[in-house]
């Protein structure tokens, strides 16, 4: 079996989001249950959450905020599609990256358009894309949700996107099925079928599948 983590670390990667933002810009978020900070905020309300990280934003002096691999979230609370059976879906499978609305995505290596979707129901990605990524002999992929409608204009299967290159730009909480706005980008190894779009956010007693099939992005981006 490959050594994904060490594959991914190999990779000299670009930034995913603007280049004219510099990683010194960015700060760590943390979302998780056990942030204290956020007893009494309703992460679910876009505004409040947005309020939230532009305190964390304005206290670090930076531009964008990070973070969220396998963290347990209260995001999705009130959500039908989250709270189905006893079981609570709360586990976030890829990284956040909190930025400004109409921000520009870029592609972090060389990959192509594997499937691209607008996944408009409340509380999902809105418009995504997923690249296909070939390292190593490895194949894996790359999502990219919460984007602008414009982003999927274009696009088809097989499209070559080079490191570097411009590929969306993040939508506002209208578009992005009603989160502040982000970026959620996360790896995977199988798609499993899948079209457009690929569970972001799974159940607690599903973690050990979710964590072998969607490898930790910050193996790519040193983060």
């Amino acid at each position: 079996m490959a050594d994904i983590p060490h594959i991914l670390s190999s990779i000299q990667a670009g930034p995913v989001l603007d280049a004219s933002i510099s990683f010194r810009e960015y700060t760590p978020l943390d979302l998780s249950v056990d942030n204290n900070a956020l007893e009494g905020i309703d992460l679910s309300d876009p505004n409040a959450c947005q309020e939230y990280i532009d305190s964390v934003l304005a206290g670090n002096n930076a531009r964008v905020a990070y973070g969220g691999y396998l963290e347990r979230r209260n995001l999705y609370s009130g959500n039908e599609a989250f709270s189905k059976g006893e079981e609570p879906r709360d586990v976030h499978l890829g990284v956040d990256f909190w930025a400004e609305a109409g921000t520009k995505v870029l592609t972090p290596i060389d990959g192509e358009v594997h499937s691209f979707k607008n996944n408009a129901i409340k509380g999902d990605y809105g418009p995504t894309i997923i690249l296909k990524h070939t390292v190593k002999g490895v194949v894996f992929h790359s999502l990219y949700g919460h984007l602008s409608l414009e982003s999927l204009d274009g696009l088809y299967p097989g499209k070559p996107f080079k490191k570097g290159e411009v590929l969306a730009t993040l939508g506002t909480p209208e578009v992005n099925v009603n989160y502040a706005p982000h970026l959620h980008f996360q790896l995977i190894l199988n798609m499993q079928g899948m079209q457009g779009d690929y569970p972001g956010v799974c159940l607690v007693s599903e973690k050990g599948f979710y964590r072998a099939n969607c490898p930790d992005p910050n193996h790519l981006f040193s983060l």
